[in-house]
């Protein structure tokens, strides 16, 4: 694997710690082999990045991303997926039923160094793309539902971003559904206080009190549902139930928008 520490983005070192270390417990929650054998080819510490509290939240948003997106696709099951700002995530090797067609999308850079650690699959392909620019949804086959996922990524856009964004979306797909990951206000004014993000010079975008303030961005979008990290957090530890009460209304949420 020729991968060096500085290929990496920090925001994305976070996740890829946090999921290495979770697969190594011979209790884990989630697994992600492809993490781990990152991390260990970096040879590098990054326990900076693996606090409790976003080691909890990481592992709470894995599962209910794809305990939603299977929920999704045993109604789909032929929809196309997109993983839309996917870093190195591996969420394909999650939810495959075997039929679904898959597409990992960032921008080329990063495409660039994912292709350093994973290869194009059946049914599953890395794209050049941005969230804000629809010209690379052309290279998408023709399907009557698009799922798209992104996770880890608005809560780094302006609230201009997030219009451009949503719209995007609309323009491309006739019908399709979004899951996203959503942040709070509290969390955009004090992101340099979060126990991992601090660590990196990555900086907060607009924040939230609720998935409805989408809405105004995109008319054509509906909100189905919206559910607290706090939720999967509070089931492992009492620290976790602790800040389900503390945090209630600060941790990030997991929004479904559909159209």
């Amino acid at each position: 694997m020729d991968l060096k520490f500085g290929d990496i983005q920090e925001t994305a070192l976070i996740t890829l710690a946090i999921r290495s270390s979770e697969t190594a417990r011979p209790n884990a929650r989630i697994r992600d082999e492809k993490a781990k054998e990152i991390i260990d080819t970096l040879g590098v510490d990054v326990s900076k990045f693996d606090p409790f509290l976003s080691h909890e939240g990481v592992v709470a948003r894995t599962i209910m991303f794809r305990e939603k997106l299977a929920e999704l696709l045993r109604r789909y099951p032929d929809a196309v997926c997109v993983n839309l700002g996917c870093g190195f995530d591996d969420k394909f090797s999650q939810v495959d039923n075997g039929k679904l067609q898959w597409f990992d999308v960032d921008l080329p850079d990063q495409i660039a160094v994912r292709r350093k650690v994973f290869e194009d699959r059946e049914r599953c392909v890395m794209l050049d793309g941005s969230a804000l620019d629809g010209t690379w949804t052309e290279r998408l086959p023709k399907a009557e539902m698009k799922l798209i996922v992104m996770e880890g990524v608005l809560e780094y856009f302006s609230k201009e971003q997030v219009k451009t964004c949503l719209n995007m979306l609309c323009d491309s797909f006739a019908h399709g559904y979004l899951l996203a990951e959503l942040h709070s206000p509290f969390l955009e004014k004090h992101g340099k206080q979060h126990d991992a993000v601090r660590h990196t010079n990555a900086t907060f975008g607009w924040g939230t009190k609720s998935g409805q303030e989408f809405l105004a961005l995109e008319p054509r979008m509906k909100l189905v549902s919206e559910r607290s990290f706090n939720e999967e957090m509070k089931k492992y530890s009492i620290r976790g139930k602790l800040f389900a009460v503390i945090g209630k209304n600060i941790n990030n949420r997991l929004a479904v928008f559909q159209w």
